[in-house]
């Protein structure tokens, strides 16, 4: 018996050429739709926030946010992954090239949209009645009514469960009295979902948390901004007061009941902190790779001497190791099948890489690297924010730590 004859193997295509910006070629996962919302969205922030947001953050304020907002609703950026109500119906990746567009701009733009978008929309799209969807949801899609979310207290972050925030039952009124805190687009929003413990029996601590929506301007309710930060500078950042606010009955969102309701909004959230944090990171390197080409130290370029290489190097590797993380999350959320520790999982990860990066451009450019002339420190500076918000690093190795042990170390 003859032996066979060998396969050939097929022509090798052609490899195209090494590109810094994308060495992994990871746009070849992306759609034309996905590409032409990226570069949108990346077109706006470079003619609409770039060229003015050192001064918005040297000033510390966001002037013209509403028309910001406006135009981001133009875009279909608000509430951009939900459907219906005006609202855009992108898929979760889009969404989240997106956030990685706006917070390579800036942190604070990009919290601007997730609050929006989000943590407030998105709770009166999943938990609302369609009374609710109607009233709010079409004009926050478009801009032209900012929200805000209020569930973090000055006593109480990490555990939420301990809110002090009460709402009270009086004939057929709701009675809210409490304080919530840091809390972006306060100031300037025209509607506020605002969690409480109500009077209700049944509930650890004398009722259940339930979400209500509190238009600004009803009497008893103020949002006081937040001055004097050092993170996430253009950004409206406000305390929210509630002094005896008395809604209708109609106010609760009714689909909401317990911790679920607030803790599923924030998830979402995570999930575009999870591309976001990586906007900035590609944000800082892309400054330290232009730097180390240009900069020249005994006669050459920095970028010719093998520590920076190194450093350009790592900074390289955990960027796309980041970006397809959060590729990949995100097609799972497309898919139905995203669970909350995978969040988790992005977050911590990707939030604490982008620090880092952070941290290493600034080595690279030297003195320079402290300048506003660059967006390093004023990336590395609003990532203090991020590590925190939408859950520390602290609890993120504690939901994995659980998931993995099987094990509840919160208490």
């Amino acid at each position: 018996m003859s032996a066979p004859s060998a396969a050939k193997p097929p022509s090798a295509a052609k490899a195209p050429p090494f590109d810094p910006g994308d060495p992994l070629g990871l746009d070849d996962l992306l759609t034309p739709e996905d590409l032409a919302i990226r570069d949108t969205v990346r077109a706006w922030a470079a003619d609409r926030v770039l060229p003015y947001v050192a001064d918005w953050y040297e000033r510390g304020e966001l002037p013209g946010v509403r028309e910001l907002a406006r135009e981001l609703g133009g875009l279909g950026a608000l509430g951009m992954s939900l459907t219906g109500y005006g609202c855009a119906g992108a898929s979760a990746v889009q969404y989240g090239l997106a956030c990685l567009e706006l917070e390579a701009a800036d942190s604070g733009i990009r919290s601007l949209v997730s609050v929006q978008g989000s943590l407030a929309m998105y709770a009166i799209h999943r938990y609302g009645s369609e009374e609710q969807k109607e009233r709010w949801l079409p004009a926050m899609a478009a801009g032209e009514t900012i929200g805000c979310f209020g569930l973090t207290e000055p006593d109480h972050g990490s555990d939420p469960s301990g809110m002090r925030t009460r709402a009270r039952r009086d004939g057929g009124d709701w009675v809210l009295t409490g304080r919530k805190m840091w809390i972006t687009n306060g100031s300037v929003a025209g509607v506020a979902v605002v969690w409480a413990r109500t009077d209700d029996d049944g509930g650890e601590g004398g009722g259940d948390i339930r979400g209500f929506l509190v238009p600004a301007g009803t009497p008893g309710f103020s949002a006081p901004e937040i001055t004097h930060k050092w993170s996430l500078r253009a950004s409206v950042t406000s305390e929210l007061v509630l002094d005896e606010v008395r809604l209708p009955g109609d106010a609760v969102l009714p689909g909401a009941v317990g911790l679920r309701g607030p803790l599923s909004c924030l998830g979402h959230a995570r999930y575009g902190i999870v591309w976001g944090s990586m906007g900035a990171a590609r944000s800082c390197f892309e400054s330290a790779l232009q730097y180390a080409r240009t900069r020249e130290q005994f006669g050459r370029p920095i970028g010719g001497f093998q520590l920076t290489q190194a450093k350009l190097a790592d900074m390289a590797l955990e960027l796309h190791k980041g970006i397809l993380l959060a590729h990949h999350l995100g097609r799972r959320m497309d898919a139905g099948r995203l669970r909350a520790e995978q969040v988790s999982f992005g977050k911590l990860n990707n939030v604490r890489e982008a620090i880092e990066i952070c941290r290493t451009a600034r080595t690279v450019l030297g003195a320079n690297g402290i300048s506003l002339e660059y967006p390093v420190m004023r990336h590395a500076t609003n990532l203090e924010s991020v590590l925190t918000y939408e859950g520390t690093s602290e609890m993120h190795q504690l939901v994995l730590g659980k998931a993995l042990t099987g094990l509840d170390a919160f208490r």
